[in-house]
């Protein structure tokens, strides 16, 4: 195990020093596109095992990211992906959809967890104990590994609807809102999966061109 990779277990064996056994990495991925869900992923490791190469999925290639996909699955002790939908980010706000997609993801763990580290600087209401950790998807291999599955998981799903709705070519952008998904919308519209109230100002503006 390498330096780096031993810093990342850091936050996992202080909890596990104070008595807790199952400490469980919680991230999302999809709080900024403007279409498509946003997905969770809650993962639980054997004490002591990382996988190497784990990082904050931002840091890494989507290559790399797929490759790491499979072996974190095969070396978590549990680990469960869990979404919500467009319809539910648009009736709580996205901040609070992106809460209960981690809460569906530790719910849904064959594992209880003892311990949750939560990415960021909120975590929602579990009845386990947790804590949130700023930039936790760089200093906890657990909340890493749960970023990857998270954005793996949503990228493979935006790839699918690329095919549902070819003209909008999520599989480029997988949502969010570069210049090309912009230009499609104002071309085409919007579809089911768009985010109508992250999509205000775009089409404000079209109908102020117009």
């Amino acid at each position: 195990m390498s330096e780096s990779e031993m810093d990342m277990l850091a936050y996992e064996k202080k909890y596990i020093a104070l008595g807790y056994q199952n400490i469980c990495g919680v991230d999302e991925a999809g709080r900024g596109p403007l279409a498509g869900p946003v997905c969770a992923a809650a993962v639980i490791f054997p004490e002591g095992v990382t996988v190497e190469g784990v990082n904050d999925s931002k840091k890494l290639s989507a290559k790399k990211r797929e490759e790491l996909f499979d072996k974190i699955k095969e070396n978590a002790l549990a680990y469960h992906i869990a979404f919500a939908s467009v319809d539910e980010i648009e009736k709580l706000n996205i901040r609070n959809a992106a809460m209960l997609a981690m809460k569906r993801a530790v719910e849904g763990l064959s594992v209880k967890a003892d311990f949750i580290l939560v990415d960021g600087n909120k975590t929602p209401n579990f009845n386990n104990i947790r804590v949130a950790i700023v930039i936790g998807d760089s200093l906890s291999h657990s909340i890493a590994a749960a970023s990857i599955l998270a954005k793996v998981t949503r990228d493979r799903l935006m790839l699918d609807m690329a095919q549902k709705y070819p003209e909008y070519c999520f599989e480029q952008h997988k949502g969010y809102g570069t210049k090309l998904h912009r230009e499609k919308i104002l071309e085409f519209g919007t579809c089911e999966i768009h985010r109508p109230s992250f999509l205000k100002k775009l089409l404000k503006d079209k109908q102020n061109d117009n």
